[in-house]
């Protein structure tokens, strides 16, 4: 059973290119957020500090915001899965992360039966799938709050129904979320080490590799300490 009484920090992986995508992941982090009484508390890439601006930098700091996290969300939406959030999905699971995929979109991809994406993305551990229609959440939502059709935009009904989409949306990721941190690690101690000593410098993090080295060996044991691994 998984433990209610703890708080683990989420990695929010996604698009955040436009103000649909920004907007979008602050309504569903606040939702997860709420609805979870405070147990998971989503990381939103878009809200951190950017000291550095080069490419390089901005990179390195996902990384490890991601390696500090104690599970990851990883927004798998569009017609072509969104290449950033596939590799940190791939880092997430090379450093045994719990991980729940998330797909919202209601168009169907892949070439696969079963995952609406490419199968090379599918059937890790420690992994949950949460698929729904974000469409068909919005109508039904929209239907609850009917409005006439000349007091659509003053009556807010559309900023309701999407607030009660996000709403729906968060519960299914809660859920899953307590079901995958609930599975037990890939990982054990005697092979955690060297798998995360190769993470340390597999990146090719910028900057002195001690420094970057010493940070990804204390989240292993930040995790360790927490049951995580």
């Amino acid at each position: 059973m998984p433990d209610h009484s703890a708080v683990r920090s989420v990695y929010f992986a996604g698009e955040l290119f436009s103000a649909k995508h920004l907007c979008g992941n602050v309504l569903l982090a606040e939702a997860i957020h709420r609805l979870s009484s405070g147990r998971f508390v989503p990381v939103v890439p878009q809200n951190l500090e950017q000291r550095e601006t080069t490419a390089h930098a901005i990179r390195d700091q996902d990384i490890q915001t991601l390696l500090a996290c104690d599970v990851g969300i990883f927004h798998y939406d569009g017609p072509e899965l969104d290449s950033g959030t596939v590799v940190e999905f791939l880092f997430a699971k090379f450093a045994d992360i719990p991980s729940v995929l998330l797909r919202t979109d209601f168009r169907r991809g892949g070439d696969q039966g079963g995952d609406p994406w490419n199968l090379m993305t599918s059937f890790f551990p420690r992994t949950e799938v949460v698929t729904l229609d974000a469409m068909q959440l919005y109508k039904a939502a929209f239907a609850e709050n009917p409005a006439a059709p000349d007091a659509l935009l003053s009556s807010r009904a559309g900023s309701v129904a999407a607030e009660k989409m996000h709403e729906t949306i968060a519960l299914a990721v809660i859920e899953a979320l307590d079901r995958v941190t609930a599975l037990p690690p890939v990982l054990d101690r005697t092979r955690a080490q060297p798998v995360y000593e190769w993470l340390a410098s597999m990146p090719g993090f910028q900057g002195d590799q001690a420094v970057h080295a010493r940070f990804v060996m204390d989240q292993l044991e930040a995790k360790l300490s927490k049951g995580l691994l």
